[in-house]
């Protein structure tokens, strides 16, 4: 049984910085690709970015590539999102996912390859 906790979220204004974080508990062992996804009520999920398995490949949607920043930490069976100069756009319900197999490979970041997710946190920016 595999558990995906994410944390980190909450209000923050325009142009400000937040960090989001992952926690895996339980059998993580076969995890490849992780991944940030994000919604809002009304629209469909959209991918943010993914990572490799090592860390040595990332992918990030156009709309938030050069201000967020995904990484991990396997030994500590961690994922992370920095999200840096925060827009208004950005407000959403923020998920963690993990797929087991290699799936990270362009921009294109697709909710179908991913098997396990994790319960949300919800970043609000105010303008």
């Amino acid at each position: 049984q595999v558990l995906l906790v994410e944390s980190g979220g909450g209000p923050v204004q325009t142009g400000g910085a937040l960090k989001l974080s992952c926690a895996a508990t339980g059998f993580t062992y076969g995890f490849q690709c992780m991944a940030w996804f994000r919604q809002t009520p009304g629209k469909e999920r959209e991918g943010v970015a993914c990572i490799s398995i090592g860390g040595t490949r990332t992918y990030y949607a156009d709309s938030v590539k050069g201000r967020f920043t995904i990484s991990r930490d396997n030994a500590k069976n961690m994922l992370y999102l920095q999200m840096d100069n925060l827009k208004s756009e950005d407000t959403a319900m923020y998920y963690c996912a993990a797929a087991y197999t290699h799936v990270c490979r362009s921009e294109r970041i697709s909710e179908s390859d991913y098997a396990s997710w994790g319960q949300g946190t919800q970043v609000t920016v105010s303008s």
